[in-house]
């Protein structure tokens, strides 16, 4: 599987991702609509983001979150995402 990631991800998010691995939450996707997602993540709570790169995401996948970073990792796509 190849995997792309955005330009919107910037090499200080990247490094900052790669220092603190386990901030990564693991969650699946239970809305997407236009640039807005929202995430219902495994410890039960859920958060709706912004999303920054066109993501064609589809209910019941799964992604990753990283917080501090602000990367959604979609497997085949990393992009920049804000918790609203």
């Amino acid at each position: 599987m190849s995997r792309t990631i955005s330009s919107t991800v910037l090499p200080i998010q990247r490094a900052m991702a790669g220092a603190t691995p386990r901030a990564w939450r693991d969650g699946l996707v239970i809305e997407a609509s236009g640039s807005g997602l929202g995430v219902a993540f495994l410890d039960g709570t859920t958060v709706r983001f912004d999303v920054f790169d066109a993501v064609e995401l589809t209910v019941g996948e799964p992604v990753a979150y990283h917080p501090v970073a602000e990367i959604l990792d979609a497997g085949k796509l990393a992009t920049t995402a804000r918790a609203v």
